[in-house]
């Protein structure tokens, strides 16, 4: 196994909740071999509280999370990404910025929590819904043998991750 961190960016349109919640999660479950990051095309300015509510509730880290342009990433100096997930399907089909070192990129497309209207609860329960949606995803795609995969069936890996359903042992 190798001893080396992977950086992964997170990219949704608003980063204020799916693609701020996955950066948070890949934080906990990487266990120091993942680095999560998250970024938008077009960036709210700031994250939503009911994500920030859901993960403080869970026991996730939440400091230094804000919402970011896609750009801090392509520019000089910023981390080198190895992986790239869009997690809305807005960002998806966006022109995306060049990024250094040629990521890997997969879509794992998630339904916007900050877009559900209703009671308090109904909308705190589409991002329970969202997070849990995206922990299945962090937990396969961590527990993947990542150095030992040949590019091909790591891509393949990646979109597999992309359709997968929250199980209940997550």
């Amino acid at each position: 196994m190798s001893d080396r961190t992977y950086h992964v960016l997170f990219l949704c349109t608003g980063n204020s909740a799916r693609s701020i919640l996955a950066e948070s999660l890949l934080n906990h479950w990487g266990h120091g071999k993942f680095r999560g990051f998250s970024a938008g095309s077009f960036p709210k300015g700031q994250v939503h509280p009911l994500a920030i509510e859901l993960l403080r509730r869970m026991g996730l880290p939440t400091e230094g999370l804000r919402s970011k342009s896609w750009d801090e990433f392509a520019a000089a100096g910023a981390p080198p990404l190895d992986f790239i997930f869009t997690v809305c399907d807005n960002a998806a089909g966006e022109v995306c910025p060049a990024w250094p070192g040629k990521p890997m990129t997969a879509h794992w497309g998630i339904a916007d929590p900050a877009a559900v209207e209703g009671t308090e609860a109904y909308r705190a329960l589409a991002f329970r819904k969202a997070f849990t949606e995206l922990e299945t995803r962090i937990k396969l795609f961590t527990n993947l043998p990542i150095a030992s995969l040949d590019r091909m069936k790591l891509q393949d890996a990646l979109r597999a991750i992309g359709k997968a359903a929250p199980t209940a042992d997550v």
